[in-house]
């Protein structure tokens, strides 16, 4: 009979770390995989259509759970990894979901797989960041320094500055660190999150600086422009406005 055929329960072993790794966390009923966007969708069609849906689900779960639970949005991608290591898409998707979840080694081999496969340099700030939470801040500057730079869109420019700046300052150069960053549009008038983080970013500069009064006055200014409260800023400068 089948059930002849089946090992005995004492015999049954527990999934090996690689087999956890390619089952990948449970995936809620409701998703089907139809909440990815278009572009990404596309890149999975070449995969057989059961495949595609599997690793489609797996992407769109981690999309749902990269900024509340970012560890398991990374076990979701490493499922999809496991399926369809070759398509740039999910590389690029499981080094996201790394650096969400504080693996910096993890999120920098991946983007450096997403970019060695279709070219990108949009990964850049992200790679350069990762290189900073490994202690390389002349390696993050390095990558701070890509001609491929002066073609990204303005948020794309901002983070790239900011992490340039963060280099710097990891350095104890924080002259180098506040030129940087006055390079930038810091007095542009749109309230956009990149210009946020911006004059974040020169606010605690110049307070690490020692420059308290203007460290004050650009807190001030990020406050005024951060109506979803994106940053501390109103706090940071309630903090450095109390005596001594």
């Amino acid at each position: 009979r089948r059930e002849d055929w089946r090992r005995p329960a004492e015999d049954q072993r527990p999934r090996s770390e690689q087999q956890a790794r390619y089952d990948g966390p449970p995936i809620p009923e409701e998703i089907t995989g139809r909440e990815l966007d278009r572009a990404v969708a596309a890149q999975l069609k070449g995969l057989p259509e059961k495949l595609a849906s599997r690793v489609a689900r797996h992407l769109a779960a981690a999309g749902l759970l990269i900024d509340t639970d970012p560890a398991t949005a990374y076990q979701h991608t490493l499922a999809a990894r496991a399926r369809a290591a070759r398509l740039a898409v999910v590389r690029e998707a499981c080094g996201e979901a790394a650096y969400a979840a504080g693996e910096y080694a993890e999120a920098l081999s991946e983007l450096r797989a997403a970019k060695r496969i279709n070219g990108a340099t949009a990964y850049l700030p992200i790679m350069a960041d990762c290189e900073r939470a490994l202690g390389r801040p002349e390696r993050a500057l390095t990558l701070a320094k890509s001609p491929a730079i002066k073609n990204f869109t303005p948020e794309a420019k901002a983070e790239m500055t900011i992490v340039e700046a963060g280099a710097r300052r990891d350095l104890g150069e924080y002259d180098a660190a506040l030129r940087t960053l006055e390079y930038a549009p810091l007095h542009t008038n749109t309230r956009a999150p990149w210009v946020v983080r911006l004059r974040y970013a020169y606010a605690d500069t110049l307070e690490q600086a020692g420059r308290t009064p203007e460290a004050l006055e650009w807190f001030h200014r990020t406050e005024a422009i951060d109506g979803d409260e994106l940053t501390d800023a109103a706090t940071r400068a309630q903090q450095l406005e109390q005596p001594n």
